[in-house]
């Protein structure tokens, strides 16, 4: 994409040395990073950025579900608060920009932002606060989004210190064993910023830098157990076989054929399988499915929700199984605050970088901040559109273009107070 030339504004150096350290913290061969949430690689990235954030003055401060905030306060403590932020926690296997490339910028952009007042000898007016959810990607701990969920009210914290990993141990546990088990209370702030990366390749095949989400898909994350009866996979007879992965590939087919009957309208898929006892030589008793029904109407995943329902009996006949859907984790879907929007714009615009609207189909932490104050995430592009694979890329470029208009949202945010009617009129 060719570059365009755009006003120093963005520490693009603090930037970078602060992605290169958290990219460090597990490091895989492939060039990505494997940090799922409360991993020790996980703590060693979080207890790292903890005193990047220190050394520059913020306040620290974790809280019961062991969400990470940096507070600094230059404008008294009754200020409007500017939240920005994203999440460190990473997918098993996957590229070092999700996630991380909104909480090193977020970093960055404020730094960037107390310096240039600073030089100027302008008087901040607002209050800024950096967050790190915990738990955004719901690769160790279902439902993903954990961490900002419980902070918006949309889960309770009992919820969710209950929720278990493949080994059973506790999220409750692993905030105590990490040391994020924290007591600290942070209010909701007045505005939510998130930079990410898009995750698409809407935005290269576009020439766009910046993309605005204007819509956030609905998803229902649905858990199956399919129950059949273990045995040996030799002597067995075919006929007499109660093969549970069998049903649960009718299950697979099925979310497909859905998808199908509603193209562009509904993504649909089952990415992990739990499977018992998981020897080669045993016919499986017992099939886990973690399945997902993405769509941007309500009308939609009702529609799929109810086809998929209706037509499990069948399925499960069909493999002398059982079968039965143990929960359904909920995400409506909605719209970004439009003055958010048209701001990241005009931002955009400042620079004359190219832009377009788009729609995000995955969760970001913004989702359930946006139920309780304004909020946004824009995007830059992402190199093939990759996004949870370990050769995930944004060019420098980009990242930087994306930190610019985060920090041009920053000073206009700031000069009207967190007033976003004033924001986007000034």
């Amino acid at each position: 994409m060719p570059d365009t030339q755009i006003r120093a504004g963005f520490d693009a150096a603090l930037f970078q040395e602060l992605m290169t350290k958290v990219s460090e913290f597990g490091a895989t061969p492939m060039g990505g990073v494997d940090r799922m949430a409360l991993t020790d690689d996980h703590a060693a990235a979080r207890n790292w950025f903890k005193a990047e954030m220190a050394a520059r003055g913020y306040s620290v401060l974790v809280d019961a579900i062991g969400n990470l905030f940096g507070r600094i306060e230059l404008a008294g403590p009754d200020a409007p608060v500017v939240m920005i932020g994203s999440h460190i926690d990473s997918q098993p296997l996957a590229g070092r920009f999700d996630g991380a490339y909104g909480v090193m910028a977020a970093l960055a952009a404020i730094e960037s932002y107390r310096a240039e007042c600073a030089a100027s000898g302008t008087a901040p007016g607002c209050t800024f606060v950096i967050a790190d959810w915990m738990n955004e990607e719901g690769a160790r701990f279902q439902p993903s989004l954990l961490g900002s969920s419980v902070f918006a009210g949309q889960l309770t914290l009992d919820f969710a210190l209950a929720r278990k990993d493949r080994e059973g141990r506790s999220v409750g546990d692993e905030l105590k064993r990490i040391g994020y088990d924290g007591t600290d209370v942070v209010g909701i702030p007045d505005v939510y910023l998130e930079i990410h990366i898009e995750g698409d390749d809407k935005m290269e095949k576009a020439g766009a830098r910046i993309a605005p989400f204007i819509r956030h898909w609905g998803a229902l994350k649905v858990r199956m157990e399919v129950t059949g009866q273990q045995n040996h996979t030799g002597p067995t007879p075919m006929e007499d076989r109660h093969d549970a992965v069998l049903g649960a590939a009718y299950i697979i087919a099925e979310y497909k054929r859905l998808a199908d009957t509603a193209p562009d309208t509904l993504f649909t898929s089952v990415a992990r399988v739990d499977i018992s006892p998981n020897s080669p030589n045993i016919v499986p008793g017992k099939a886990i499915l973690f399945g997902e029904l993405r769509a941007p109407e309500a009308a939609t995943l009702d529609w799929a929700e109810a086809g998929l329902k209706a037509a499990l009996p069948g399925l499960m006949e069909k493999a002398a199984v059982t079968g039965e859907i143990v929960s359904i984790d909920r995400r409506p879907a909605g719209r970004f605050d439009p003055r958010l929007v048209q701001l990241a714009e005009e931002a955009a615009d400042g620079f004359g970088l190219p832009r377009i609207r788009i729609d995000t189909i995955g969760g970001h932490d913004a989702i359930p901040v946006l139920t309780r104050c304004p909020a946004i995430v824009v995007a830059v592009p992402s190199v093939g559109g990759v996004i949870h694979r370990h050769d995930e890329y944004t060019s420098p470029e980009d990242l930087a273009a994306g930190g610019e208009v985060l920090v041009e949202m920053i000073r206009r945010i700031d000069a009207a107070k967190a007033d976003l009617d004033r924001a986007v009129a000034g």
